[in-house]
């Protein structure tokens, strides 16, 4: 199996540079693949001789041995199906067996989001004139305001924001760029934070991203989803990141803004993703924000 080294990186290159899929993705197929690979290994098989029937009971094995999600299981097939596409295209086969695969439905369930009120509990609960609290609640005035991402918020750069014009320059999944409107509530709690952060670091050597640690480099992903959690149970609610993206297009679509303005500011590839949400109605993106959106005072 040591030849298929090369081709492992090989294959990470594609997903990266030509596919365009995120960090994360990325890392999630290439584990998805290194288990694919201890499968054959483990029967003597050669994945590059394997067949639809092959690869079939591979995945049953993991639905009916490991117990695996469908969710799980979705993304196995979806990774499966990109290596054996690129080595279509690297002319290293002359058939595709995932050709005819159909990766399993999952369950499309409405997400779970905070009602009207309890967001206000949560924006309006004191934060104190310190950096750390301040860059809590900053926080998640923007994921609820823009519908960001975690690691989209922690990429937020200075220059990424027009406090003049309310817009932030998002890069999303795959680095793919989107322009996303921000309410002047949002604006002005920002505003706040980035005074603290300018009096902290102003005249240190600091790095560009928006939020940073007292050390003043990028915050963690881990350190800001701890300090949401805290600055959550303290108001009695139950919170995490991606909760507020989840709120954010609910309250909007709640409102009667239309699905493809909601898309577009989720930075959702397919309109069906967003379906989850409500049905389409048109608009436009700026417009609908500013009307829709039940924090924009």
């Amino acid at each position: 199996m040591k030849k298929l080294e090369p081709l492992a990186a090989d294959f990470h290159r594609y997903l990266t540079l030509e596919r365009g899929l995120s960090r994360n993705t990325c890392l999630a197929y290439a584990g998805d693949f290194s288990a694919f690979l201890a499968y054959c290994r483990g029967l003597g098989r050669d994945p590059l001789k394997a067949d639809a029937h092959f690869i079939e009971e591979y995945l049953w094995t993991l639905k009916s041995d490991k117990k695996l999600k469908s969710s799980s299981i979705f993304r196995k097939t979806e990774a499966l199906r990109s290596f054996y596409r690129f080595l279509m295209l690297e002319g290293r086969l002359s058939a595709d067996p995932t050709h005819n695969f159909k990766a399993p439905r999952i369950a499309q369930l409405v997400p779970q989001f905070l009602s009207g009120r309890d967001m206000e509990k949560l924006l309006t609960y004191p934060a104190r004139d310190n950096f750390a609290r301040m860059r809590t609640v900053a926080a998640i005035e923007l994921l609820y305001a823009a519908g960001l991402r975690i690691s989209e918020l922690l990429g937020l750069r200075l220059e990424a924001v027009n406090l003049q014009q309310g817009w932030l320059r998002v890069f999303g999944k795959g680095a793919k760029e989107r322009i996303v409107p921000v309410h002047q509530a949002a604006i002005e709690t920002l505003k706040k934070y980035m005074e603290l952060r300018q009096a902290k670091f102003g005249g240190r050597d600091a790095d560009a991203e928006i939020f940073l640690n007292r050390s003043g480099k990028k915050i963690s992903r881990v350190q800001l989803w701890k300090d949401i959690l805290k600055l959550g149970k303290e108001a009695g609610l139950a919170v995490h990141p991606h909760l507020f993206r989840h709120t954010f297009a609910s309250h909007l679509v709640q409102g009667g803004a239309d699905l493809r303005s909601v898309q577009e500011m989720l930075g959702h590839t397919s309109l069906n993703t967003t379906q989850i949400y409500s049905h389409v109605e048109k608009s436009g993106v700026k417009a609908a924000h500013e009307k829709f959106h039940p924090d924009k005072e």
